[in-house]
């Protein structure tokens, strides 16, 4: 098997799954600031694309867009895909858990869901994230800068999947030639932010933030969105059908590592 893996957009993640499939012996290209090839010269990302096994797309909607598709679109087929979506697809489940059966396109999360949808209809493998956290991004950075909060919001609850154990799903995918579908991609253990924040003050040895109104928190709209919605993920089908395991299956191990 050719081994040859083009990314769209050289981001956070992706700059992990680049380098973890380089160190399984993957020829590794990207578009991006960080990346060797420059998104807008289509004869190079044609070229790139033709001579590429494996393609993933890390670039979210953008205007209700998916521009890697209105760009490149027709000529990926033939080509095992995979792109990196959200579990926001799902809405608010009002705390229970969903799977990659549970009907998306709800909430927040419109325009995602229906690149999700669009690359889903390309027989690619949407890998659905949570919250991602990892080394210079996660609760202990808000801490640090005194932008953490504990929010008065009693059953509300998130998941969340460490940058590694995205790399490691996603890679495992491409080595397996995983059917096309939706995997979740998130840790085994949904908690609360304010669990969360507290969990990470106790490591620092400080005292966690007074636990204040919705109302009182000043959020963004981006943030009172995230805050709107309320899930518990489910992981199985990834585990069942990637061998998949996260080497961090809770926030304590993934928190834990990075202090």
């Amino acid at each position: 098997m050719s081994k040859r893996l083009l990314i769209f957009g050289l981001g956070y993640s992706a700059k992990v799954i680049a380098a973890n499939a380089q160190d399984a012996g993957w020829l590794v290209r990207a578009t991006g600031s960080d990346g060797d090839l420059d998104f807008a010269d289509k004869r190079a990302v044609k070229q790139a694309i033709d001579s590429a096994s494996h393609i993933i797309s890390s670039v979210p909607p953008v205007d209700d867009s998916d521009v890697v598709l209105d760009h490149y679109g027709q000529v990926l087929a033939g080509k095992w895909l995979g792109y990196l979506s959200s579990t926001g697809v799902y809405g608010d489940a009002q705390g229970a858990w969903v799977d990659e059966g549970t009907p998306t396109g709800f909430g927040r999360r419109t325009a995602r869901a229906q690149a999700d949808t669009k690359w889903l209809s390309l027989r690619a493998r949407a890998f659905r994230l949570p919250g991602i956290y990892g080394p210079d991004r996660s609760v202990f950075d808000r801490i640090a800068s005194g932008r953490a909060k504990r929010i008065d919001m009693p059953g509300q609850v998130f998941s969340r999947v460490h940058v590694a154990d995205i790399a490691s799903g996603v890679v495992a995918a491409m080595q397996a030639d995983a059917p096309p579908g939706a995997y979740n991609l998130g840790d085994d253990l949904p908690c609360s932010q304010n669990t969360l924040v507290e969990h990470a003050c106790a490591l620092m040895g400080q005292e966690p933030p007074p636990l204040i109104s919705i109302e009182d928190a000043d959020l963004s709209p981006m943030a009172r969105g995230f805050y709107a919605e309320n899930r518990r993920v489910a992981n199985g089908k990834a585990k069942r059908i990637l061998g998949w395991q996260p080497r961090f299956p809770t926030y304590r191990e993934g928190l834990a590592a990075l202090l």
